[in-house]
């Protein structure tokens, strides 16, 4: 039976039975190609939430009104991409196989794949809905194709064309733009199509992955690949709402906060808002 550590992120302690969302984190930073440190992420995340309240006044809702468990980090070999997302894989199975909803807290974007595939094996028409900044289409990025670069890619292998929605993508090979026009719905540079979406999505389960370097640089500088031109902080918690708030979400994650490149706590503070935003959104 899956338990509340001491450290939660604030207001999800509730009893596994009760919980209708279990959050887990993957300190997992391994393939990272730019500057790691995302492994750092999920305890940035919960330290930062207490500077938060319990209530959004956008969606007054409070966190103390729902049913949230949070159960802490896994316990990740650093060294094995493979066992690395085994694990993840094992712990959302066991929080879909108890009619619960998994929200993974990264951890860098490869943390997805473990999750997404048991969302899969639960859920085989699931869509994903994907923000970011980078594509991550790569059939392979220095030669393995297990990378935080080519998670999308190893996610379409699942479940083909047609089912991949991705928001504010602004870089990537030219190779992965010309792969991705012909298998996956890109919305470029903006979250602009979000609702005709998730309309067309209508009531089919939807993986929610959210990459925090959508973000433009100036507003969250703490990840490990910036990209500027990015979407503001209000943009992105309007869309997670959208999504959490009026899609069939079967399983969620954050990922990508390095929380060491901004030593202001400005990023960790945002990473945390968001993660409240869907929380509530999703429990309302």
């Amino acid at each position: 039976m899956l338990k509340a550590q001491t450290d939660v992120f604030m207001g999800c302690d509730s009893p596994f039975e009760a919980a209708g969302t279990v959050l887990f984190g993957a300190p997992f930073d391994s393939t990272t190609s730019n500057r790691p440190g995302a492994r750092f992420g999920p305890n940035a995340i919960r330290r930062e939430s207490y500077g938060l309240e319990l209530y959004s006044p956008y969606q007054d809702r409070d966190l103390s009104d729902l049913a949230v468990l949070d159960t802490g980090d896994l316990e990740l070999p650093m060294g094995s991409s493979l066992q690395a997302i085994a694990a993840i894989h094992d712990r959302a199975a066991e929080i879909l196989s108890a009619g619960k909803r998994p929200f993974l807290l990264g951890g860098e974007h490869l943390v997805t794949l473990g999750a997404f595939q048991a969302a899969y094996e639960r859920y085989p028409e699931i869509c994903i809905i994907h923000f970011d900044a980078h594509t991550d289409l790569r059939e392979e990025y220095l030669g393995v194709s297990l990378s935080h670069a080519c998670v999308i890619r190893r996610c379409w292998d699942l479940v083909g064309d047609g089912r991949i929605f991705q928001f504010g993508i602004r870089s990537g090979d030219r190779s992965e733009w010309q792969w991705g026009r012909d298998h996956v719905s890109t919305h470029p540079f903006t979250l602009d199509g979000l609702e005709n979406t998730m309309e067309n999505i209508g009531d089919k389960p939807i993986y929610f992955t959210v990459d925090l370097d959508v973000l433009d640089p100036s507003v969250f500088p703490g990840t490990g690949t910036p990209e500027p031109g990015g979407v503001s902080f209000e943009e992105l918690r309007r869309a997670v709402t959208t999504v959490c708030g009026s899609g069939r979400v079967a399983a969620c994650d954050v990922n990508e906060l390095s929380p060491h490149y901004d030593p202001s706590g400005a990023s960790s503070a945002a990473a945390a808002k968001i993660v409240r935003e869907m929380l509530l959104a999703l429990g309302g």
